[in-house]
């Protein structure tokens, strides 16, 4: 069986993004008028849940105050996630972004290649767009047969559903494919998928525990050309078949 596709998670994955999410929060509390600063001991920790409004509830829950101030503040996640979001768009907007080294080469090999492509993350579509407007531009969306971002209505990662969702719209099986990951969260639910899986961490995530990735990177500019990477995933498929026998 020979590799037809390639899935992509956004956010640390196609771009270190996690600072300028970390920014927009704080920002996002200081517009809400909540006594919080995310610093990056607190923000890499809350980085093992999957997804801004689950993040914020994760946080909220935590606080040691009353059940009844508790209802109020998670009554307002909406609020604080969307002026996030907005805040997210204005930062990307201003160059504070930019995509990972070998990450604009790879995507443009993959499509010469004509291997299908997919987005399968748990940021909105919204941050997806803003990304990838001001880096490979707009346009760059309809290079993907598949999107699947936070407001698809599944369990969030480290659950496979995701990824299993969009195999089923790609309509491939998972040995067909290649992942690319960059936290543990998301290795395990590639993984869990049955999806050969690539990993390039950044400084959030190198201390995750990702020993269940097929391939361990330093970044996608390092051998991560579609070569490389269908010569792994093809020893891989063939020790998985001698291990079968």
């Amino acid at each position: 069986m020979s590799l037809r596709g390639l899935i992509f998670d956004v956010d640390g994955t196609l771009a270190d993004t996690e600072e300028v999410h970390r920014q927009a929060f704080n920002a996002a509390f200081a517009l809400q008028r909540l006594p919080w600063f995310w610093g990056h001991r607190v923000y890499c920790e809350l980085l093992k849940v999957a997804g801004g409004r689950e993040r914020l509830a994760h946080f909220i829950d935590a606080l040691e105050i009353s059940a009844a101030e508790k209802m109020k503040l998670l009554a307002r996640v909406a609020a604080i996630h969307s002026d996030k979001t907005r805040f997210y768009a204005r930062f990307v907007a201003e160059g504070r972004v930019a995509l990972r080294e070998g990450v604009s080469a790879l995507l443009e090999e993959a499509r010469h290649a004509d291997l299908k492509l997919a987005l399968a993350t748990t940021t909105s579509y919204a941050n997806v767009e803003a990304l990838f407007t001001h880096s490979l531009g707009r346009q760059a969306l309809k290079w993907f047969a598949v999107t699947a971002t936070g407001e698809t209505r599944l369990p969030k990662k480290p659950a496979p559903d995701i990824y299993i969702h969009v195999l089923g719209k790609l309509r491939l099986a998972p040995r067909e494919v290649i992942a690319f990951e960059d936290s543990e969260i998301g290795v395990k639910a590639a993984k869990a998928a049955g999806i050969f899986t690539v990993v390039a961490p950044t400084i959030w995530t190198a201390g995750d525990d990702l020993s269940a990735a097929d391939l361990r990177l330093d970044g996608l500019a390092t051998r991560c050309d579609v070569h490389s990477l269908a010569k792994a995933y093809s020893r891989s498929l063939k020790v998985r078949g001698r291990e079968a026998a």
